[in-house]
């Protein structure tokens, strides 16, 4: 599997002194990664910014802490908050790495790094909106940062990192603070951060709290990562008795998170199949990765309808484990909690809940020919809707959430694979995940809303190795995230869509391509694509589609 599926070039080193490498936007001509993401919109107002650290190397695998305290000329409250990194590695020979940022052991960054090639260093910039984090930011605390990185003889490219975060103020003119968490709490491996490996379905990542007792509502953002050999790629895998036939991980092609509050299921995380810059092929990331593979989107949990148990000063566990999970995922959490300011006691209890235990249904149709040639599909789906209901009395009354959510995943795998006949070995992969959550809240001062969230996750994977003395491989991946965001008045929408194609280790028609499109009910409209070729970009096309939306 490793072979197949997170190839590694032959890089020479360059023999140059570890340095930092400056980040410079896109470039038609470049070989640096380059990104369609945009930049967090930001308020007119200017910032103060603490520094975390600078130009900071990441040559081991020790954390490399700092200190952290929030702007005394900016004391809050704050209408945003930004982080903001700078990333790089030498050119040379290395692998993909993961990097976090935690802040009083609060996860406030997780993503991977890119990897360089022979000759080309790599610098990229990465974002994430903090605002909702802002209780977290308002007192000094130990911050931590973790890229671990081997440096010898062989993987020579040393990482380096630099952040900051800009806090902006409120201005004169009325604009005001945005709504943030009153309490946000780390599930997370110590009270510096860190995550928590889990290697199969009873391990869990869990943190028992005693919580205010005036909670109004709840949320968990949830970041499960897939390492490993049996979980980095596991849109490959397929039930364990199949393995050898069709040489592939185990495992099946189904992984998804559960969380649990006090051993009763509470929520489903499903997983976005990341692939990092050394995954499948590593020439099909350069100049372009992957979607969200330099910077993870959480999945988040509303689990609002517990707020009236969480409030009854009592301690409350929150477990979080992966269904087949058979090899390594990293996983932490964070909780983020709204208070009533008007009340010191809030009640209230789950009135139905249905989210149940996921059974997902595996049918391989397979034959075996004369040779031992084996082919045919191999087909995971699961579907799961479940509803999570409950009140809470608060100073403004009897407070009634629903939530609804219908989950459906679909994995169609096609398999040519020989055993000693010259055959090519063929593995195409059709995945699909969709998700539609409602969320109906009745009473108190949202009395009637309704909002709904849509996501779609596709991934197609083709691969074929021809029969041969030296190993080639034809491969192409096409991979979205796609969201729509509505209360019935006002629409979100989120495209994050690509395609990459190469011949290993030939680089024969190797192309990269992604398109990244957002608008929102104020008149936000943004729209970019990327296209690439023989690893450089090749063009850079601002604006399309934002016509079409009244911009």
């Amino acid at each position: 599997m490793r072979s197949r599926f997170a190839l590694l070039a032959i890089l020479a080193a360059t023999g140059a002194v570890a340095a930092p490498v400056p980040y410079t936007p896109p470039t038609v001509g470049s070989g640096n990664t380059a990104i369609a993401d945009p930049g967090l919109a930001r308020p007119a107002t200017t910032p103060c910014r603490v520094q975390l650290f600078t130009d900071q190397p990441f040559a081991d695998f020790s954390p490399k802490f700092f200190s952290y305290a929030p702007p005394a000329a900016c004391p809050g409250p704050w209408q945003k908050v930004v982080l903001e990194a700078d990333y790089s590695v030498e050119a040379g020979r290395q692998f993909d790495r993961t990097a976090t940022l935690w802040i009083g052991g609060v996860n406030v960054y997780f993503g991977t790094t890119a990897e360089p090639s022979a000759t080309v260093a790599r610098a990229w910039h990465i974002e994430r909106d903090l605002t909702e984090y802002s209780a977290l930011l308002r007192s000094a605390s130990t911050g931590r940062a973790e890229l671990g990185n081997l440096i010898n003889s062989t993987y020579t490219s040393t990482l380096f990192g630099t952040a900051d975060l800009a806090f902006y103020p409120a201005d004169d003119e009325g604009s005001s603070a945005s709504k943030s968490a009153d309490v946000v709490l780390p599930m997370s491996a110590s009270p510096t951060g860190g995550t928590v490996p889990l290697s199969d379905p009873s391990m869990q990542l869990a943190a028992t709290f005693v919580l205010p007792t005036n909670i109004e509502k709840a949320f968990l953002d949830v970041v499960l990562q897939h390492q490993g050999a049996n979980d980095e790629f596991w849109y490959t895998c397929v039930p364990n008795n199949l393995t050898g036939a069709l040489q592939s991980c185990a495992g099946t092609a189904f992984r998804e998170g559960q969380l649990a509050i006090d051993g009763q299921p509470a929520g489903v995380v499903p997983i976005f199949p990341w692939i990092f810059t050394g995954g499948i092929d590593p020439y099909f990331w350069r100049p372009i990765p992957a979607p969200q593979a330099l910077n993870f989107v959480p999945y988040r949990v509303d689990v609002t309808p517990f707020a009236g148990v969480l409030s009854d000063g009592q301690p409350h566990q929150f477990a979080i484990n992966v269904t087949n999970d058979s090899n390594y995922f990293q996983t932490t959490a964070t909780l983020l909690l709204y208070l009533d300011h008007e009340a010191t006691q809030v009640t209230g209890e789950v009135t139905e809940n249905t989210i149940g235990a996921p059974a997902p249904a595996v049918t391989p149709e397979l034959t075996t020919s004369a040779d031992g040639t084996v082919s045919g599909t191999v087909s995971t789906t699961s579907s799961r809707k479940f509803v999570l209901s409950g009140w809470a009395q608060t100073s403004h009354g009897r407070v009634e959430t629903e939530i609804t959510q219908q989950i459906d995943f679909s994995n169609v795998q096609q398999f040519v694979a020989p055993t000693s006949a010259p055959v090519a070995f063929v593995q195409n992969i059709v995945q699909s995940t969709s998700i539609l959550s409602s969320t109906r809240v009745r009473g108190g001062d949202d009395d009637g809303r309704e909002s709904t969230t849509r996501m779609s996750w596709p991934l197609e994977v083709d691969l074929t190795i021809p029969p041969a003395a030296s190993f080639t491989q034809v491969g192409r991946v096409r991979q979205a995230y796609h969201r729509v965001d509505s209360d019935g008045e006002k629409k979100s929408v989120v495209s994050n869509s690509g395609e990459w194609a190469d011949t290993y280790p030939t680089k024969v028609g190797q192309s990269g391509s992604q398109r990244y499109f957002s608008s929102g009910p104020d008149g936000h409209c943004y729209s970019r694509a990327l296209t690439a070729a023989g690893g450089l970009l090749t063009a850079i096309v601002d604006g399309e589609g934002c016509d079409d939306h009244g911009h």
